[in-house]
């Protein structure tokens, strides 16, 4: 198969990006918009330009200007519950993943999509869409082997990653290139897989994000010549760790980080007041989660480079997606498209360099032999394929300005991430607008559907279908708002939060603390517990906490 196709000739700089003017060829006689979901991986709250951030992203920028931005939008606090919910339109647990194990030989989260839901690609390819897949699948179960080491490091080969029905194209999708795992190599990806059939190597100059991408273009440009639409997911790895980059994109940021982690965040707050992100004026940025100073930080030169590698991979995407959006416009379906760009979670905290080598995803050697680096001393800067290393809970914090927490946490910072929407024909609010309006990912199947007029089944395959929880966002891009939800529920490890439809929200972090309770409204940075101040409040959305958690599959079921 072909990995990599050439670069193309255009740039978003140029003419072929000037929103809304005419296309070089003429779009075709379908009126249902084609839609495309861009999913990050633990993109931070404000790592892009027009979210507050530094790093360059002058594509997603543009997209934003053009579209509307969301101030609350909300995940499931981690990478294959997000993606499980976002494919579905239901709660992760409905959706099949989401429970914790105590497996001595496989811990942790664990689980494969349901069939008792259907996935968007099910229902729009019975609907006359086009569908494909290209990055990161994460929502099959993927037992380990006893030579997981070798397996990892392409020393052993087998021909399934998971078992092959729970694979993209046995789930509505008609393409798909991408990886089965959730972990990878950017420079020789583990679990990379063409259709059903495993990919067993690749050209030396190979890179995730650019390689994605291209696969991406390659379906918009097959798909557009015919008239029916299509609907793509394009699932990156970047940013997650490893922090692995291209030597030119981190030479950009070689400086930008060294002024340590106080300054950028301060300097993201101001940008996300002057952008009025936030319906709050008074101070709202939380204080900062540790109390060392980055003057007596000891690993200065370690640190500032692995910020300086994550940005580097976030301004990759944003420089492959000009590919994408210039492809589009090529083909006259720039304007009928609707675009939405979103995260998994946000930004994590982990430290990998403490994870043991060549355990589930983690490869201990690369395919060569040489021994792949897990720098606990900070020893070998980040960034080469021979290093396995994440910024760690400091920059996380920092990425997620300006709330507290990460990936995996209830907190603002964990569960609620920036979203993107472009649809030039189908917005009729003011460019540039951010709404307040919540959202969630559950949300992008109710859209689709709205916007595609499929119907969600009752039944599909001989399958009993769980109920549809999520709503069209379709209302905020015609009017600016809609009927919201009641209330929004999250359960991750155990980690529970409920934020109720005024804007109350209660977080609990695990079976031994007390609730906490923040009006976001007033407090969007949660940083006054006002559970001690109204109990009546807490005992109520306790309660219909624990509705949602029978009725939304949270309990363990025979």
């Amino acid at each position: 198969m072909k990995q990599k196709v050439g670069p193309l000739k255009i740039g978003v700089a140029g003419a072929l990006f000037a929103f809304g003017n005419s296309s070089c060829t003429q779009p075709p006689q379908e009126t249902r918009p084609n839609i495309i979901v861009i999913l990050a991986d633990d993109l931070g709250y404000s790592d892009l330009g027009c979210y507050g951030g530094e790093i360059e992203t002058p594509n997603l920028n543009r997209l934003a200007e053009n579209g509307i931005r969301f101030s609350y939008f909300y995940n499931a606090s981690r990478s294959c519950p997000t993606r499980a919910s976002l494919l579905t339109g239901l709660y992760p647990h409905q959706a099949g993943i989401g429970r914790m194990t105590f497996d001595q030989q496989q811990p942790g989260y664990r689980g494969t999509m349901t069939y008792n839901g259907v996935t968007i690609a099910e229902v729009l390819s019975e609907a006359g869409y086009q569908t494909g897949m290209i990055g990161k699948w994460h929502v099959a179960e993927t037992p380990l082997r006893p030579d997981q080491r070798q397996w990892l490091a392409h020393h052993v080969q087998y021909d399934e990653f998971a078992p092959k029905d729970n694979y993209p194209t046995y789930r509505g999708f008609q393409d798909f290139y991408g990886t089965i795992y959730g972990v990878v190599n950017y420079f020789d990806p583990f679990s990379l897989v063409n259709g059903e059939e495993s990919v067993r190597s690749v050209p030396k100059d190979y890179y995730s994000t650019i390689a994605l991408t291209d696969s991406a273009v390659s379906y918009v440009n097959r798909y557009t010549q015919n008239d029916k639409p299509f609907f793509m997911y394009l699932s990156y790895h970047a940013p997650h760790w490893p922090l692995h980059a291209l030597a030119e994109d981190i030479e950009k940021y070689e400086n930008t980080y060294k002024v340590g982690w106080d300054k950028i965040r301060e300097d993201r707050y101001e940008r996300i007041r002057q952008l009025g992100l936030f319906e709050q004026e008074n101070e709202y940025l939380s204080s900062r989660q540790f109390t060392d100073t980055w003057e007596e930080n000891p690993t200065q030169e370690w640190d500032a480079r692995a910020m300086a590698v994550h940005a580097a991979m976030v301004d990759r995407m944003d420089q492959e997606i000009d590919k994408l959006i210039a492809t589009l416009e090529a083909n006259g379906q720039l304007d009928n498209t609707l675009i939405l760009f979103m995260s998994d979670n946000g930004c994590s905290n982990e430290d990998c360099q403490f994870y043991s080598e060549g355990e589930n995803d983690r490869p201990a050697e690369m395919r060569n032999g040489e021994k792949i680096i897990y720098p606990r001393q900070k020893e070998v800067l980040p960034g080469p394929e021979n290093t396995y290393a994440s910024i760690g809970a400091r920059w996380a914090n920092v990425a997620n300005t300006p709330f507290r927490y990460w990936k995996a946490k209830s907190f603002e910072g964990g569960i609620c991430t920036p979203m993107i929407a472009h649809w030039l024909k189908g917005i009729q609010q003011p460019k540039g607008a951010v709404t307040r309006e919540m959202g969630h990912v559950i949300d992008i199947m109710a859209t689709c559907l709205d916007l595609s007029g499929a119907e969600y089944p009752t039944e599909y395959k001989g399958n009993p279908i769980i109920p549809l929880e999520g709503k069209s966002l379709n209302a905020i891009f015609k009017t600016g708002q809609r009927e919201g939800y009641e209330e929004l529920c999250f359960k991750h490890f155990e980690e529970k939060a409920f934020i109720d439809k005024s804007g109350w929200k209660i977080i609990r972090q695990g079976i031994t603390k007390p609730w906490e309770l923040y009006n976001l409204k007033e407090d969007r940075t949660e940083m006054n517990n006002l559970a001690d101040q109204y109990p009546e409040k807490v005992k109520e959305f306790e309660e219909r906490y624990l509705l949602w958690e029978n009725r939304a599959l949270v309990n363990p079921r025979p």
